[in-house]
């Protein structure tokens, strides 16, 4: 795994967009270094294993804050696996079991007596396919602040409004917040789902391939959306589509056969890749 570790210069010498559109949504990656960030995840020689195979090797990378970091690679490459182990979702398959560390804020994850419904507050979840409740509108935002006991309805109504505003979506539904969210489009239900996450004040949002069942207009609402929330949370996202990760990250991790081959700066990656397997991928010769 090779980082971006004396590479800037290199970047900018031999610049090349291997097709990849590298219109990006006003990021200035091209002074972004990983050295000079600060740490919100701290993956350290992470393996994971589903029973007998093995599915992650000897990860280690460190997660920047309040930046955007995608994971790139073909279909069965650990993207999705390596993301659902940041906040333990991968415990609730069988046989599921996992050596080296994941620390969050300097706290090891996996260790023993860690409260994992609160680890799931700090880094919350969104999937491929919108999972709104069949509650309304109003109460799926208001759903996780609920749970942990806030019950005034003053404090409800200013945080779900904040969280709809900060998911773009408040002035689409803030004449129905009570109707049922199960009659939203694809992409408001996708939003909805992204206002219930931070709603709760999460550190860290993991979205796993969340614009990859929208319409290219929900899409682009959703890349948008990413690009203002960076401000306030650390932003995880899976994604297949190479143009979308040159477009809303940051950061850009490529994965092949459960490996981390390469991670760093978003533009140099695409235009500069140092190993010849990134190269390989984000040209279309495999994946």
């Amino acid at each position: 795994m090779d980082s971006d570790f004396h590479t800037q210069s290199r970047a900018s010498q031999n610049p090349r967009s291997h097709g990849i559109n590298m219109n990006h949504l006003d990021r200035d990656s091209g002074v972004l270094n990983l050295n000079d960030e600060r740490t919100c995840i701290d993956v350290r020689h992470m393996n994971l294993f589903y029973g007998d195979k093995q599915a992650l090797f000897d990860v280690t990378m460190k997660i920047p804050q309040q930046r955007v970091t995608a994971f790139i690679g073909p279909s069965g490459c650990g993207k999705s696996t390596l993301l659902r182990s940041f906040n333990r979702m991968n415990d609730l398959v069988d046989g599921c079991r996992i050596q080296g560390e994941v620390n969050l804020d300097d706290q090891n994850i996996y260790a023993k007596g860690v409260d994992v419904a609160e680890l799931r507050r700090r880094v919350g979840m969104v999937f491929q396919k919108p999972n709104p409740f069949p509650k309304s509108i109003y109460e799926n935002v208001a759903y996780g602040l609920r749970i942990q006991g806030i019950s005034k309805k003053r404090l409800l109504d200013e945080t779900v409004e904040w969280a709809l505003r900060s998911a773009a979506l408040w002035d689409e539904v803030k004449d129905r917040l009570n109707e049922s969210a199960l009659g939203m489009s694809g992409g408001q239900q996708q939003r909805l789902v992204i206002a219930r996450s931070i709603a709760v004040r999460p550190e860290v949002l993991l979205l796993d391939e969340p614009a990859s069942a929208l319409d290219p207009i929900s899409t682009l609402k959703i890349e948008e959306l990413i690009h203002e929330l960076k401000s306030q949370f650390t932003i995880v996202i899976v994604t297949h589509n190479m143009q979308q990760a040159a477009r809303v990250s940051d950061y850009t991790a490529f994965m092949y056969m459960g490996k981390l081959i390469e991670f760093g700066n978003t533009d140099r990656l695409f235009t500069n890749p140092l190993e010849k397997q990134t190269e390989d991928y984000i040209t279309g010769r495999y994946g």
